[in-house]
């Protein structure tokens, strides 16, 4: 079978675990709904160069994402479903990619291994299916990063077959992060000059690439970013860039919106997260090689080695913790345990008992997870008992009626079996079955828990809340949420620019004798007793911790 037809049959298997079930429920508060807005109001406003949130200029992203999103939006209508589209695209794309560069790098066989791993680890294929940017800004990076190590193996002849010369790869590599600073921002360039910095003190100081060189690729990123952040400039001023550094700032040193966290946050996520690839990753995060191996097989494990360890370290350094922070490891994550599964079919490594351990446990906590959950909904009232005194919010969202079957628990039994028959088969150096068992079978259990469990997720996170908004499209009114962040406002309630401008103050809407149409507050059930004493509210209506109230 060739490149192309193996192309094709990876497309096809791609599309059909990514995109089905899309637009099968809400986007998420905050970030699918941000991102989403974001290129409904560009759509709105027929401005397609500016970032807008709530019809006001927004500085925390750049703009190639919310493109991607208008065009998806153009073809299948504001939605959820065009929202997360470009993602399932992106997860297409990206196992193409990784079959492509791994079997150039070993063989067919590495690179349907490494599409395996990537597709059938939890985190990595839950990504696809989402609505935020890390999966188009990751492969940007990577990429980029793929195009210095082929200048480098050009320029050095390390005997890996490159058809071009190589500044026809420095340029490619340039342009593409400059992508990837046009799709997130500048810590895409950072990443990749740390990588760089690591990677020239493990080489004895020996410049592998000339300061010339680097230039021509700095240069070469700056142009396509200059092609958006200029026009800004030019257009606007330098207050987008000035407020973007003091945000990406803000990320690094403060945990940003009560997104803080333990310094080994990342670790942990990445390990269960990547399940069951994080395990076999293991075994080859060192600069170790094998006997056999190339100077640039040997070379590409030192890269990826350097870039899992700068993105795990920098995001732990990083007072924000939340889970895609740490998502870029994915790619050299999955491409070490891909080396270490190649080795073990290779008859160079032994799948051993730390092996097995870490297989069992990692997966075993989803299997806890996937069949507890529907056993938790038996015991609602102890929970909320347990919870309330901390927290009386959460513990009122499990007020929400959601229907439990007992059915849930399906994909956790089925992940025993596919834990159990994988651990046996790669035991038995049935490589093949135990690998197609393993990460197959994982990529069928999150698509199976996801149509299980999300919806039901939802029902007690932010459904009623959701339903409120849903309700006052077409209506001309305000919506004001009260002493916590959404999104959700403007987005499900398709808001639209014409209002007064001071309506972008919350007190002027909820107490003023001013405002010249409807206004609803909606709140969580802390501050209730503080929007109760507001004579100008009437309370319409509670619902799983939310509060409604509309001006009199």
């Amino acid at each position: 079978m060739n490149r192309l037809t193996t192309s094709v049959l990876i497309a096809l298997v791609a599309g059909l675990f990514f995109i089905p079930f899309l637009g099968g429920v809400h986007l998420f508060d905050w970030d699918e709904i941000n991102f989403a807005e974001i290129s409904r109001e560009m759509i709105v406003l027929k401005d397609y160069l500016r970032v807008h949130v709530d019809f006001k200029p927004f500085w925390e992203k750049p703009p190639f994402f919310f493109w991607l999103q208008v065009i998806a939006m153009k073809i299948f209508g504001v939605g959820e479903f065009a929202a997360r589209f470009p993602n399932a695209i992106c997860g297409i794309i990206t196992l193409i990619l990784l079959y492509l560069l791994g079997e150039r790098l070993f063989n067919r066989r590495f690179g349907l291994i490494w599409v395996a791993t990537y597709l059938g680890s939890v985190l990595p294929h839950l990504y696809f299916r989402s609505g935020i940017i890390d999966p188009w800004f990751n492969l940007w990076i990577f990429i980029g990063l793929n195009g210095i190590i082929f200048f480098r193996w050009k320029k050095d002849k390390f005997g890996f077959k490159l058809p071009q010369n190589k500044w026809f790869y420095l340029l490619l590599g340039g342009f593409l992060l400059g992508m990837g600073v046009l799709t997130k921002g500048p810590v895409a360039f950072l990443i990749v000059c740390l990588v760089l910095g690591v990677y020239f003190l493990l080489n004895g100081f020996r410049l592998f690439i000339s300061p010339l060189h680097f230039l021509v690729y700095a240069l070469m990123t700056s142009v396509v970013t200059l092609c958006w952040y200029g026009l800004e400039t030019w257009q606007h001023g330098p207050w987008f860039i000035n407020e973007f550094i003091k945000y990406n700032y803000r990320l690094f040193s403060t945990p940003d919106a009560g997104h803080a966290g333990f310094f080994g946050y990342h670790f942990v996520i990445l390990f269960f997260g990547c399940f069951p690839a994080s395990t076999f990753a293991i075994r080859a995060l060192s600069f170790r090689s094998e006997t056999g191996e190339t100077d640039y097989q040997r070379d590409y494990q030192k890269w990826m080695v350097i870039l899992f360890w700068v993105v795990l370290i920098l995001f732990s350094i990083v007072k924000s913790k939340i889970v895609h922070y740490s998502s870029m490891c994915y790619f050299p994550l999955t491409y070490l345990a891909t080396l270490t599964i190649y080795r073990m079919w290779t008859g160079k490594v032994v799948f051993n008992g730390w092996m097995k351990a870490g297989v069992i446990i990692s997966g075993g906590a989803f299997v806890l997870a996937t069949i507890g959950m529907p056993i938790a909904s038996h015991w609602i009232g102890a929970i909320q008992a347990a919870i309330a005194p901390d927290d009386t919010f959460a513990a009122a969202n499990l007020d929400a009626k959601v229907h439990w079957t007992g059915w849930e628990a399906l994909p956790g039994v089925f992940l025993i079996g596919v834990i159990f028959l994988g651990v046996r088969f790669l035991s038995h150096r049935n490589y093949e079955r135990g690998i197609v068992t393993l990460f197959i079978g994982t990529a069928f259990f999150s698509t199976f828990t996801l149509w299980l469990f999300i919806n039901r997720i939802e029902g007690y996170s932010q459904e009623a809340a959701i339903r409120f908004f849903e309700q006052r499209q077409g209506e001309d009114c305000y919506i004001v949420t009260w002493a916590y962040r959404s999104y959700a406002p403007y987005f499900y309630a398709r808001q639209q620019p014409e209002r007064n401008p001071k309506s972008y103050d919350k007190d002027w809407v909820v107490r003023s004798p001013e405002v010249d149409r409807p206004a609803y507050v909606i709140g969580k059930n802390y501050v209730e007793a503080e929007l109760d004493t507001i004579p100008t509210l009437q309370k319409i209506g509670k619902e799983n911790g939310f509060v409604f109230y509309k001006r009199k």
